[in-house]
């Protein structure tokens, strides 16, 4: 598996070194997406990105995570701010480097019914990644990074969940987004 990404990320890198050397501006100043890796996990995130500079854009992600862990249910509210910064004079189509904060609320509950409470967490990362606009405004942006988060549990009733640990930490960022440029 992870020889099929590292040689999808190669090739979707390799694609913008064949193309001409010119420039082309996209005249599209926003972007709304959906990442659809993360459906594969049961999150459903949906991206609102901004031209504010020919170099940089403004990105807001919000997302809502109904996840399994273990014996663990995490339901809640996932929001990501951040700034994408562009290679090129061309602002929300290239390559980019986007810092990024990341906030989390969720509850949890076990099966049993035995553990529940809340879990919020804050923290940060970078993320690297292609974004292409084609004709008629489709856009895909591919990305990868980490980023680091650290929360707290209020546990309001029975115990914290074993599998909070897979939570926190330093987790990995991978995203295959689809959308519309306007």
């Amino acid at each position: 598996m992870k020889k099929i990404v590292f040689l999808f990320v190669l090739s979707a890198f390799a694609v913008n070194s064949f193309a001409q050397s010119e420039v082309t501006v996209a005249p599209e100043k926003n972007v709304l997406k959906v990442n659809t890796l993360s459906l594969i996990i049961g999150t459903g995130s949906i991206f609102y990105e901004r031209e504010v500079s020919d170099l940089a854009a403004a990105q807001m992600g919000v997302g809502y995570m109904n996840y399994n862990l273990g014996d663990t249910k995490f339901r809640g509210l996932i929001l990501t701010p951040e700034c994408k910064f562009y290679i090129r004079n061309n602002a929300i189509d290239g390559f980019y480097v986007s810092p990024y904060l990341r906030y989390n609320n969720y509850s949890y509950e076990t099966d049993e019914g035995e553990d529940e409470g809340k879990f919020s967490s804050v923290g940060g990362g970078v993320a690297f990644g292609r974004q292409w606009i084609f004709k008629k405004g489709f856009v895909i942006d591919f990305f990868f990074g980490g980023h680091y988060t650290d929360g707290s549990v209020d546990v309001q009733q029975g115990g914290e969940p074993e599998d909070i640990t897979k939570i926190e930490g330093f987790k990995t960022r991978v995203g295959l987004a689809v959308g519309f440029a306007f």
